[in-house]
């Protein structure tokens, strides 16, 4: 009996343990949001590289006078885009976001200088 009793002790799996607080729910929320979006992403992505290969193929075998079709930048974007997407996906959109924070922080990183307004205007400093 010890060597089934000492088998089913080695193959029990602790549970992990769950925190039911609002900051572990929102950081477990955020982290599967990511997750699902990067995926999204990837399949929008995806989705963008075949038609533009589609586009690419109908716009090469078509008559010139056959009538409107996709523009060369558009098929270009596409499939440039599609690509990024397709294998970036979450990151690569978290890394272009990054980028804007950063810009944004280095164009509000000066001081404001507020002077109060009494209604007099001071004709020797100009306001």
């Amino acid at each position: 009996m010890t060597k089934i009793h000492e088998a089913a002790a080695l193959a029990q799996v602790s549970l992990p343990t769950a925190a039911w607080d609002i900051a572990s729910f929102l950081e477990n929320a955020k982290t599967q949001i990511q997750l699902w979006g990067g995926l999204l992403l990837m399949l929008l992505g995806a989705v963008g590289l075949v038609w533009g290969g589609v586009l690419l193929i109908r716009k090469l075998m078509a008559n010139p006078q056959s009538g409107p079709q996709q523009g060369w930048g558009t098929i270009a974007l596409l499939i440039l885009v599609g690509g990024a997407l397709g294998t970036g996906g979450w990151q690569l959109m978290s890394t272009i976001g990054s980028g804007g924070q950063q810009t944004i922080e280095d164009l509000g990183g000066g001081t404001v200088m507020v002077q109060p307004f009494d209604g007099i205007f001071d004709v020797t400093s100009g306001w």
